[in-house]
């Protein structure tokens, strides 16, 4: 049997609206991991793994063993609409000359 069309955990949430960042406190992360990521996309931890070895989410970087999100660049990723890791890229490089 064949499924048509795309999945739910194919597709990266959009935001709506954009972020208020004045609401922001100073004590807000400026990295997040995998759990919190998806608390932020309302998804589970197993579906960030996945778009992240999709190419679906921004770069991660890794800390020690860690692999985490800056929080400032998510943001700005979701505001963008969510576009996948190359066009994300190819976007940051472009606005950078």
């Amino acid at each position: 049997m064949t499924r048509r069309g795309a999945t739910v955990a194919d597709i990266p949430p959009l935001r709506l609206s954009p972020v208020d960042r004045s609401t922001e406190s100073p004590d807000s992360p400026l990295v997040v991991d995998a759990r919190r990521l998806a608390r932020m996309l309302c998804c589970g931890v197993r579906t960030v793994r996945t778009w992240d070895a999709a190419g679906k989410l921004p770069t991660p970087i890794r800390i020690g063993g860690r692999v985490v999100w800056r929080m400032d660049e998510i943001r700005d990723w979701l505001d963008a609409g969510a576009p996948t890791r190359d066009e994300w890229t190819a976007r940051k490089s472009f606005t950078r000359k």
